[in-house]
């Protein structure tokens, strides 16, 4: 019996950071075939620039047709990004995919998220403003992790800024050497709670990106993400700001987060509590494989992806 992994979210699951002479890889691609000794059928819903409001409606449904044995959920890190953020409404799609999931039967995998002001070194008032939206986010799947019974990677405590070389050259997604991590994280926590894995999978070699990487990426596609940023993020932000920068002066952001926190207590309080639990992981049947998928760094099974390459 074949383990079915599904994977829903945005561009970090969908892969970008991490390309292959095919397309995209990524963290959920590498943890795939470390699922199972046999064969796992594999599918990628993630798609670039999704918000949770596009898990709920579009990846969702997808993804229970499959009728996934594990379905990784991370998303929320577009949403802080969007002048339109609602933690409210972001926890209630999360909420409503992570039920659906356990219900199905799908032990789902969820990750707390780093900083996006942080990662791209943001000044004080902009960054504020995204890492207190990106706290409300990580308390929601924090707390929806434990109501089902999710396996839970601390994403958020990778050394991102520590360790350069985890991070691509746009700042803001993991590089190759980040998504082996993360998949890595993945599967020691599977094991470690008992579902039956496969062997991990052995490290890849993956240079760090150089300075040259840096500025090429800011020369063809860097410019782009900032034009597009500046049509939809900028405005709200700069409003965001100069409202930080007058509680900066006065010495009140702390009531800026304190309204964060309950605005968050609100959100969770709001959700219904889970009525069925996920079941383990399936052990397969001892079968004849088909031959392995050239690069697959596990030959002894195969991986099928629905994954497509998005620009």
């Amino acid at each position: 019996m074949a383990v079915r992994f599904v994977a829903l979210g945005d561009s970090l699951t969908e892969g970008i950071g991490d390309p292959v002479p095919s397309g995209r890889r990524g963290w959920a691609a590498l943890l795939a075939p470390t699922l199972s000794d046999g064969l796992v059928d594999f599918h990628n819903l993630a798609r670039s620039g999704a918000l949770s409001r596009d898990l709920a409606y579009e990846q969702l449904p997808a993804a229970l047709a499959l009728r996934p044995h594990v379905a990784a959920v991370m998303i929320g890190g577009n949403d802080t990004l969007r002048a339109s953020f609602d933690i409210v409404r972001t926890a209630r799609h999360l909420d409503t995919a992570l039920a659906a999931l356990s219900a199905a039967g799908a032990v789902p995998l969820t990750a707390c998220l780093p900083d996006p002001g942080r990662l791209l070194r943001l000044p004080a008032p902009m960054a504020r403003p995204l890492a207190r939206r990106m706290r409300a986010v990580n308390a929601v799947v924090h707390e929806l992790s434990a109501r089902h019974r999710a396996v839970h990677l601390h994403v958020a405590r990778l050394p991102w800024q520590r360790e350069r070389f985890l991070l691509s050259v746009d700042r803001l997604h993991p590089s190759a050497a980040g998504h082996q991590r993360i998949a890595a994280g993945f599967h020691a926590l599977l094991a470690a709670e008992g579902h039956p894995v496969g062997p991990p999978a052995p490290p890849l070699a993956a240079a760090p990106p150089g300075a040259a990487a840096d500025l090429w990426w800011m020369a063809t596609r860097g410019t782009r993400w900032i034009a597009a940023r500046s049509t939809d993020l900028l405005p709200g932000l700069l409003s965001l700001a100069a409202a930080e920068s007058g509680h900066l002066l006065a010495r009140t952001t702390h009531r800026l987060d304190a309204a964060a926190d309950r605005r968050t207590a609100a959100a969770l309080a709001r959700l219904p509590l889970p009525t069925r639990l996920p079941t383990p992981l399936p052990t397969p049947a001892p079968r004849a494989l088909p031959q392995a998928v050239p690069g697959d760094p596990h030959p002894s099974r195969v991986v099928h992806t629905s994954a497509t390459t998005r620009e």
